[in-house]
Parts: structure tokens; sequence; C-alpha cells
């Protein structure tokens, strides 16, 4: 039986586009304005939703969701009410959930803990940022015990060699960050994408999917055509950042930042 994920990146090959993949923190800025917020998205017809699971010490998140995890943490939210979140979500939604996470977050829990929490919750996959796939076999065997995917992400300096590892480790899609350094909106992408997509692929048939940096339309529309997937992230969190003062207001800031964003998703030439 194919999986939630499998199946939307098969849906957006068929229609030729790519996977819109959004990123919110979970619990920004609060747990209820949090759901609202998943909800705008699902709604705008994103494909896959990421949460970031709060931590305190997020390196490679840069100011934008550094904060939002600050302001996420400081609202209450555990890893417990993260779950809960998910769960809440997925009373009225079905949309492919993947964890952006800190494997400290994993680990303290235990692996097997963890990924029999996430599944119980509804979560697909989990893409843990600083967990080499050379140390992760525990990682990986309560991933695949519990049918949850995993995400591994290659950066512009990974060496070919190290591909081979990184692909056999993922079982969901690659995750390619487009840019050394953290996360953030950016005025111009990186040089390159599409010569390092072109590479990855030669080492999996798994969806490579683009995100770090990735922040306007014309962004979405170039690495719509390249790549299986592209990833927003702090575009979006800034809908909530910059309207902390009137909370009714994300929802609508939200909607008119996917309007322009999803139509520029544009279908492959």
């Amino acid at each position: 039986m194919n999986s939630r994920i499998q199946n939307i990146f098969a849906q957006c090959k068929k229609e030729e586009r790519a996977c819109f993949v959004a990123y919110l923190c979970a619990g920004d800025p609060n747990y209820e304005s949090s759901i609202e917020a998943c909800r705008s998205l699902i709604d705008s017809g994103i494909d896959i939703l990421e949460l970031g699971v709060p931590f305190s010490d997020p390196l490679a998140d840069g100011l934008t969701n550094q904060l939002a995890a600050q302001r996420a943490l400081e609202s209450g939210m555990t890893s417990e009410k993260v779950f809960k979140l998910v769960e809440a979500i997925r009373s009225f939604s079905s949309i492919p959930i993947v964890f952006y996470t800190y494997y400290n977050l994993v680990f303290s829990m235990g692996s097997e803990t963890y990924a029999k929490r996430a599944k119980k919750a509804g979560v697909d996959a989990l893409l843990t940022l600083d967990l080499p796939p050379e140390e992760s076999q525990v990682h990986l065997d309560a991933c695949e015990a519990e049918e949850i995917e995993t995400v591994f992400i290659v950066a512009p300096t990974t060496p070919e060699e190290r591909l081979v590892k990184i692909c056999e480790a993922t079982t969901g899609f690659i995750y390619y960050v487009s840019r050394e350094g953290v996360t953030g909106e950016q005025t111009n992408l990186s040089q390159g994408i599409q010569s390092r997509v072109d590479l990855i692929k030669r080492y999996t048939n798994l969806p490579v999917v683009v995100g770090f940096g990735v922040s306007n339309s014309d962004h979405v529309r170039t690495i719509a055509q390249v790549a299986d997937g592209v990833v927003v992230g702090s575009a979006i969190v800034n809908c909530i950042a910059q309207n902390l003062d009137n909370p009714k207001n994300i929802e609508f800031a939200l909607k008119d930042k996917m309007k322009v964003l999803l139509e520029t998703n544009a279908l492959k030439g």
C-alpha cells in the first residue's frame, strides 16, 4: 500500500507540477493559533505540511525560525503538545505531515517510543536535521517498524561519494538544501540547483525537493522546473511574525501569501 507521501508525489507528477511543501513551527505563536495557521495552509492547497518541532537550540535555523521556536516554547509547547497538534490536524485533514526536528528530541524519548508516538499521532515522516545517516540505524529501524518514512538532507557541500549512504537511509524524499548556512529568506537563489538535483537523482529514484532560502514566487517557479518539490518556510513563518499584535490577521496573511506562491508553482514545460 502506498504512503500518503508517495501518493502526493505521484499525483503531482501526473499533473506535471512540483509538490509544494509548506513549513510552520508547531505551536507558533501558540497551540490554538498554530492549528488555525495549519488549517489556512491546507485550505490554500499545499501538498505537504512540514512541521518544525520547537527546540531550544535550532542550529540549522535562521533568525525567523529561531524566533518562531522561541515563541512556541514560551507559549508552553512540549513534544507531547506537538503530537496533540498533529492529532488535531488529523481531525480535519489527511495531508502528509513531515516533522522537521533535531535528534536530541528523538533521542531523549528513545527512537522506538518517539516513532510509536509519532505514528499514533498521524505523522508520515521524520526529517532529523542533525542525525548523520552513518549513525542512524537505531532511528531507521524504529521508523521502519512503525512505517514512518525518513527524510535526509543533502547540502551543496555534500561529496558525491556520500550521496549513496544518504539515499540508502532515505525512504520518503531527499531534501536538498540549496545553500550553505541556515534557513531564512534570501533575495537570490543559489546557483547550480539543477545540476545538484540531477546528481542526486543518479543515486535514487525518490523525489528530490529543494528548500532553504526559497522566499518568493520567482524562486518557486524556478525550482518547480527542475525538482520534484519546493519547500517554503521563512516567508510563510513571517506571516505569523508580522501579525503578532493582531492574530486575527494571520489567517488572511497566510492565505494571501499562499495564493501568490501556489500560482507560481507552474506546470513544468
